[in-house]
């Protein structure tokens, strides 16, 4: 699946998981279940509940999701 194929959204990090999974509510309200992008895990960006983030997903299954993005507001 390249780049172009993905599906991108906004949502709001409602409940941290183990092993730096994350329950995030989509702004049309899902709730889906996303991992931390690896430029994410490398520079050491830490995720807490309530941050805002961008999530890619695929359109296979619109049950998970990549986090991309973190912001605070």
């Amino acid at each position: 699946m390249s780049k172009d194929d993905v599906i991108e959204a906004e949502g709001r990090v409602i409940e941290a998981l183990p092993d730096a999974k994350f329950k995030v509510q989509l702004t049309n309200g899902h709730i889906i279940t996303a991992y931390i992008s690896g430029k994410l895990r490398m520079n050491y960006i830490r995720i807490i509940e309530g941050d805002g983030v961008k999530l890619e997903m695929s359109p296979y299954d619109l049950t998970k999701g990549r986090i991309t993005w973190r912001s605070k507001n």
